[in-house]
């Protein structure tokens, strides 16, 4: 009888379980490993200075998972009575003019004086890329080594309204963190500094001279909404247009109407990168919450802008719900493909959305 051939592909026996388990040591890795703190722990963490536990829940609030909506509105809630101990204020100015520069500098003069800052951005991304500008703690060394301060770049993905509402949310769990100071940073093109300009006590407006920048400062708009003006940059060639400059907007600011909160705007001088006139910078801000403290205006001007976030959440939710909502998506496509044939027209189009029964 011939003897039985074997494949050098035939299969073998697997390696059998050991006859003993260690237990014990597989209980001791499992204890050992990280389980997502709960709401209470996160809100616990930060109103005992936690930063993790402070990055976490921004990192929740910030998600877009509708699991972590519940266990976000619980942080925001715990938080909220600990909220509006600090002065908030608001930095813009066009790429190139030192935004980044000035906050590190402004931040660390801050921090050096026993105040504790956190800086935010409102960065709302490209529509085409999706990619943020802002936020680039790599050229803010020394303040993010700083223990004083904490730096939250802003969330990409996401429209102005959703990075607004994000931010404003973010500014209550840093109070609750104990910053006294909170900063933030826009990137000084389109809406960003409108939305800005509502979730802030001082709204400051970085300039850069010799840049033909200063021609703007005859216009309305970004101006009007400024509390102070700084002219960056205001050192070596550059101070002889710095200083014309600050001659040129001190005329045009005296051609607006003054503000309600009796405060008279003021074009100040500095060089960040030298770290000159940020004190003085500093000075005209407690210099504003001190008169309009004493006149009521800033706790006028919060209240107001909680009345205002309540209405732009109010929006954001129908908006969202509008636009997820299943039947509502396929009704809008073929409301979508109807105006592309011109066989109806974008008013009848959204009268016929607007009526629809989802």
């Amino acid at each position: 009888m011939a003897k039985e051939r074997k494949s050098a592909l035939e299969e073998k026996e697997g390696i059998q379980e050991p006859e003993s388990i260690n237990t014990s040591s597989i209980s001791k890795i499992k204890s050992k490993r990280h389980k997502l703190p709960s709401a209470e722990d996160l809100i616990s963490g930060i109103l005992n200075g936690n930063m993790t536990a402070l990055s976490r829940a921004i990192t929740i609030i910030e998600s877009k998972n509708p699991l972590h909506f519940k266990k976000a509105h619980t942080i925001i809630t715990g938080c909220l009575p600990n909220a509006n101990k600090s002065v908030r204020i608001g930095i813009t100015g066009v790429p190139g003019v030192g935004k980044s520069t000035f906050i590190e500098a402004f931040g660390t003069h801050l921090t050096s004086q026993g105040k504790k800052v956190a800086v935010l951005a409102v960065d709302p991304s490209s529509s085409l890329t999706k990619g943020s500008i802002l936020g680039d703690k790599t050229r803010m060394e020394a303040l993010v080594k700083d223990t004083q301060a904490f730096i939250r770049p802003s969330a990409s993905g996401d429209s102005l309204g959703g990075v607004a509402r994000k931010t404003r949310e973010t500014i209550i769990l840093c109070e609750a963190a104990g910053f006294d100071t909170i900063i933030i940073e826009t990137v000084g093109v389109g809406q960003s500094e409108t939305a800005v300009h509502s979730m802030v006590d001082f709204f400051l407006l970085l300039k850069l001279a010799g840049a033909g920048d200063e021609l703007q400062g005859i216009k309305r708009g970004i101006i009007e909404m400024a509390d102070l003006i700084a002219i960056n940059k205001a050192d070596g060639d550059n101070l002889k247009s710095a200083k014309l400059a600050k001659v040129e907007f001190n005329r045009a600011l005296h051609l607006y109407p003054k503000k309600t909160s009796e405060w008279q705007p003021k074009v100040l001088l500095c060089s960040a990168l030298k770290n000159e006139g940020i004190e003085a910078i500093w000075e005209q801000i407690q210099e504003y919450v001190n008169l309009t403290s004493n006149n009521t205006y800033f706790q006028k001007k919060r209240r107001e802008q909680n009345k205002f976030w309540l209405i732009q959440t109010i929006e954001d939710h129908l908006k969202s719900n509008f636009f997820n909502n299943k039947d509502m998506k396929a009704a809008l496509e073929k409301q979508l493909q109807l105006i592309e044939e011109n066989k109806t027209t974008p008013f009848a189009a959204a009268d016929y959305l607007l009526k629809f029964k989802v």
